[in-house]
C-alpha cells in the first residue's frame, strides 16, 4: 500500500461484512479514517464509522452525506459495494424484482456518488470504485436481473470515469467471482442441497475454489492507492480465472 494512505478518508457502502467489511478492515489497518453506510452495523466496531444509510433511498443517502460533511473537510475514496442479488431468468422475474434490484446496485450507486462528488472533489487524490461481478461478463444461468444491473455498474463505471478524468477523480471497477461471502451463504441456504450446490460453485471456478473477500479487498484497496494515478475506467477481474481460462476438467 502506498504511503499516501495515511490519513486518507474513505467512504464504504455495504460495509458491515462480506467484501466491504474487508475492504474497511484493509484501509482502516493502513491509517485510513473509513465511514461505513450499511443498514446494520454488522461488525464495523472497531474498523469503521457506522452511519445507517439505505442507498435504495435519495433521503436516507442525502442525511448520510449531511453528516458525514459535518465532520469531514475531504473525502478520498468511494468504494460502492452496495448491492443485493436476485436469482431466476426473466420468465420468473416480475417488474418488481427488476425495479427493486436496479435501485439498489445502480440507481444506488450514482445516488451515493451524487452524494459525494462535493467531497471528493475537494481531494487531491479522489477514486472511486464499484464492485461490479463476474456476471457482467459471463452469462450465468438463472441470474438475469443480477446479470443485467452488473453489466449497467460495469458501463457506469466507464461512463463516470470518463465524466471526472477532468477533475481527477478516477473511477473503478472491480469483477469478484463467486466469493466467500455471508450474501453468496444466504443463496446457499436457499438451495435444496446446500452442500452440493458449494460444491457447484467452487468447481464452476477454474482454480476449484470461491474467491475471498480479502482477495476482493485487495483489489479494490490497490485501485483506490492514490499511486495509481493513471488507472481509470479500469476493470479488474477477481474470478479464479472464470472470465478468461477454459481448463480441462480435473
Amino acid at each position: 500500500m502506498a504511503e499516501e494512505l495515511p490519513g486518507l478518508t474513505a467512504v464504504i457502502t455495504g460495509a458491515g461484512s462480506g467484501i466491504g467489511l474487508a475492504t474497511a478492515t484493509r484501509l482502516s489497518a493502513n491509517g485510513v479514517r473509513v465511514i461505513g453506510l450499511d443498514l446494520h452495523v454488522g461488525a464495523m466496531e472497531g474498523v469503521a464509522e457506522w452511519i445507517r444509510c439505505d442507498v435504495g433511498s435519495t433521503d436516507s443517502v442525502t442525511a448520510a452525506f449531511q453528516q458525514i460533511a459535518s465532520n469531514t473537510p475531504v473525502l478520498d475514496i468511494l468504494v460502492n459495494n452496495a448491492g443485493i442479488g436476485a436469482v431466476g431468468t426473466v420468465e420468473e422475474a416480475s417488474d418488481e424484482d427488476w425495479a427493486l434490484v436496479f435501485n439498489v446496485n445502480v440507481t444506488g450507486i450514482a445516488r451515493v456518488t451524487r452524494a459525494a462528488l462535493p467531497l471528493l472533489r475537494l481531494s487531491e487524490s479522489a477514486a472511486i470504485v464499484n464492485t461490479c461481478s463476474i456476471a457482467a461478463t459471463v452469462g450465468l444461468s438463472r441470474r438475469a436481473i443480477y446479470s443485467a444491473s452488473k453489466g449497467a455498474v460495469q458501463s457506469l463505471t466507464r461512463a463516470m470515469a470518463a465524466d471526472l478524468i477532468a477533475e481527477n477523480i478516477r473511477v473503478n471497477c472491480v469483477n469478484p467471482g463467486t466469493a466467500d461471502t455471508p450474501w453468496v451463504a444466504r443463496l446457499l441456504d436457499q438451495a435444496e442441497d446446500p452442500s452440493a450446490e458449494r460444491v457447484a460453485l467452487e468447481q464452476r471456478q477454474p482454480n476449484g475454489r470461491l474467491v475471498t473477500a480479502d482477495e476482493v479487498a485487495s483489489a479494490i484497496c490497490f485501485l483506490a492507492d492514490p499511486s495509481q494515478r493513471s488507472t481509470t475506467g479500469s476493470v479488474l477481474a477477481i474470478d479464479g480465472g472464470m472470465e478468461g481460462l477454459r481448463v480441462a476438467a480435473r
